[in-house]
């Protein structure tokens, strides 16, 4: 049988076709436009996505057995708020979670209603990307809007709402909502009385494997597949991708060294830091999940390569570098504010240490060492809860270096497995799909299957030993600085 993946991206939807076996058959993106109405805000049309995902199934299979076809899923931005009206209409533009009109909502949940009350409802704590600062500033800014609305979705739900005709949602996905409560897999009745929205409002909300039906008969017509293709509820990006790198079931870690970076901790139980720094969601495998994002990683070395110092032979770049563990420069990689740990959109890049020796390799390895030491922070808090880890798989552009992940590896101590295959939410969704079939019976069963690791990096002791004291040097940095962000933003 065939399965299908969709990854409803920011800039493109990425679908992939994938058999029973785990054998990609085939890759399609196709891209859309992103709208930027004012400064900050960053919207989407959701009719957009939808046409682009259905162009791009008819390219998948045009050469495939299309009867084969038996199940559909997805990994997709996550937080965007999607409106319907009683028509099932689209009321306005998505709003992205990369959209920054929120402030002042996100001042009020988290200093009027209360930090504290917000983790105990959602086990979260607001961020302007979430879904229910939205809701309150379409409610504010945009009142006849919020009148007309039906049905509030995320963004891969509507794809999947217009190819089953069904309103649903997924744990993971909700839970980046600030309207779920993660640790009983529900909405949160407090939540929507606080954003005066009704539960009927939000979508059903099903495990990330689970059928939430069929394809409608017009839409298997359309593309020419049967009418009984199963559509699964999918899984917001991160969780998918853990899915397709096999970080599932308890106590497993992926690194995503993208745009931005993730460290995600699978656990089979709920956990939630003292100080919300981390997220605290649903995994799409039924169990949990943590995650601490930070908005600038590989980007920081693009950033450093092509607009500073004028190159595009990165490999060349770190090259140069031999002596890790002694460097004296340190860069705070804030490029765009932070998230995890120190929720801090104030927060700017910083290079400190350089003297007169100070060379370029200096610099280019204080970015990349700034990077993981970042990542470190994020861990920290993780030991915090009592997580111990001993290895992590890694993915992502950044990925790519040898140099970065040896970085990885001992600052954070960890041994850095790499994979064979890294086609991240898509390759999550079709294997969603195959469970959601049937064809296996659980998430971590298909991800033993599948998830092939083709090299480690291990930590030097020596190296770690070195790190250990650069980074208790670093951690200083940030809370020195913040003061002066306040200043200078």
């Amino acid at each position: 049988m065939l399965y299908i993946g969709i990854d409803l991206g920011t800039s493109a939807v990425k679908l992939l076709l994938m058999d029973s076996e785990g054998n990609i058959r085939n890759i399609v993106s196709r891209e859309y436009p992103l709208y930027f109405p004012h400064p900050g805000w960053s919207e989407q049309k959701p009719e957009d996505w939808y046409e682009q995902t259905m162009e791009g199934i008819r390219e998948l299979l045009k050469d495939a057995d299309k009867s084969q076809v038996a199940g559909i899923s997805f990994g997709g931005q996550m937080h965007g708020l999607v409106i319907l009206d009683e028509k099932d209409q689209v009321i306005r533009p998505a709003i992205l979670w990369n959209d920054g009109r929120t402030t002042e909502e996100c001042d009020y949940l988290n200093n009027v209603i209360g930090k504290e009350k917000l983790s105990e409802y959602t086990a979260n704590i607001s961020f302007t990307g979430f879904t229910a600062p939205k809701i309150l500033w379409v409610k504010k800014n945009e009142p006849e809007n919020f009148a007309r609305i039906k049905k509030i979705m995320l963004p891969k739900d509507y794809i999947a709402y217009r190819l089953t005709g069904i309103h649903c949602t997924d744990v993971s996905d909700a839970s980046g909502m600030l309207l779920f409560d993660v640790k009983n897999r529900c909405w949160s009745k407090e939540m929507c009385e606080i954003c005066g929205v009704r539960e009927e409002q939000l979508a059903t909300c099903y495990e990330s494997y689970e059928k939430v039906g069929c394809v409608l008969p017009e839409v298997a017509d359309e593309l020419g597949i049967p009418a009984n293709v199963v559509v699964a509820a999918g899984a917001g990006d991160n969780a998918a991708a853990a899915v397709g790198t096999g970080t599932v079931g308890d106590n497993m870690c992926n690194i995503s060294l993208g745009t931005s970076g993730t460290i995600f901790i699978s656990s089979n139980h709920f956990g939630v830091d003292q100080h919300n720094a981390l997220h605290s969601f649903a995994h799409a495998d039924g169990h949990y999940h943590l995650m601490g994002c930070m908005l600038s990683a590989a980007s920081c070395n693009k950033w450093w390569m092509d607009e500073i110092i004028g190159t595009k032979d990165y490999a060349a770049e770190q090259a140069q570098i031999e002596k890790l563990g002694e460097n004296h420069v340190y860069f705070l990689p804030y490029l765009m504010g932070e998230r995890s740990p120190h929720n801090d959109p104030n927060a700017r890049g910083t290079f400190i240490g350089m003297t007169m020796d100070t060379t370029r390799a200096d610099m280019t390895q204080a970015v990349l060492e700034g990077v993981a030491f970042a990542l470190r922070d994020s861990l920290e808090v993780a030991k915090s809860l009592g997580i111990h880890l001993e290895r992590t798989k890694i993915c992502g552009g950044g990925a790519k270096s040898p140099l970065w992940k040896k970085m990885i590896a001992n600052i954070l101590n960890l041994k850095v497995d790499v994979i064979e295959s890294e086609e991240g939410p898509a390759m999550g969704g079709a294997m969603l799909a195959a469970v959601a079939c049937g064809e296996y019976a659980s998430v971590e069963e298909i991800a033993e299957k599948f998830v092939k690791v083709t090299g480690t990096v291990e930590p030097d002791p020596e190296l770690v030993a070195k790190y250990e004291d650069r980074y208790q040097k670093f951690r200083q940095i940030y809370p020195a600085c913040r003061p002066l962000f306040e200043i200078i933003k």
